[in-house]
């Protein structure tokens, strides 16, 4: 055990605090934080920079996702959603219903051959499938939907692409999820296969499916009776 600690490092905390009480930019501040706290370490520049180097190149991946949101946003900025909106408008006896239990098995499908990061809350429901179930939604009850029929309706599509993702992405088999359970049963001398614990979370999958597209379905029911009860309320006002 060292007789002292140096605290000084924690100058890099007192960087970021700064930083965001300041609002200057999240990533710079958190560079300049992780420099700061380098050299405060007695880390030598020419260590601090091949440090840097080998966590970029071992973490470029990432890149997507920083670039993710500002992709996004550029899109939104010349009217994705309002051409997503536009798009699906023009098919013809597409409800709520229809459309978000299609996304649910696609998203389903995809998770299970291991494509997890090709939709998500940022790449698809915030700029495509809110705005299309809105579309749908709208087609659905005859007219523009109020705030909280938005918000319902906004809520049912993510819940949609997490019950996808959650369900599905338990049937690839290398996923994080079963290597960690055979893992676990190994430690316990019980040896199982990865694809016989995907096997397995398949009929789990399937019910998820099932049972969330009739959660859609009631959904959507529940909305088209208030819908009417307020038309009735609105006829029979003077």
């Amino acid at each position: 055990m060292p007789e002292s600690i140096n605290y000084w490092p924690l100058l890099g905390v007192a960087t970021v605090i700064a930083g965001f009480a300041l609002r200057r930019n999240p990533v710079l501040v958190v560079v300049i934080a992780g420099v700061v706290s380098a050299l405060a370490a007695g880390i030598r520049v020419p260590d601090l920079l091949a440090l840097l180097g080998q966590t970029f190149v071992e973490n470029r991946t990432l890149l997507l996702f920083l670039l993710t949101l500002p992709v996004i946003g550029l899109l939104e900025h010349y009217g994705l959603r309002e051409h997503a909106r536009n798009w699906i408008s023009g098919f013809r006896g597409l409800t709520l219903t229809r459309f978000q239990v299609a996304y649910l098995g696609l998203r389903q499908l995809l998770s299970m051959i291991g494509l997890t990061h090709v939709a998500g809350h940022p790449q698809t429901v915030r700029p495509l499938v809110a705005p299309m179930s809105e579309a749908a939604a709208e087609r659905t009850l005859g007219g523009p939907l109020s705030d909280a029929e938005r918000a319902t309706v906004r809520a049912s599509a993510a819940a949609t692409d997490n019950v996808g993702l959650f369900f599905g992405e338990d049937v690839f088999m290398a996923f994080g999820a079963v290597l960690l359970i055979q893992g676990f049963y190994a430690r316990n001398d019980i040896v199982l296969e990865p694809l016989a614990i995907s096997l397995w979370a398949l009929p789990t999958a399937i019910a998820a499916f099932v049972i969330h597209a009739l959660r859609v379905r009631l959904l959507q029911r529940r909305l088209e009776r208030e819908r009417k009860r307020a038309n009735g309320a609105a006829d029979a006002a003077p």
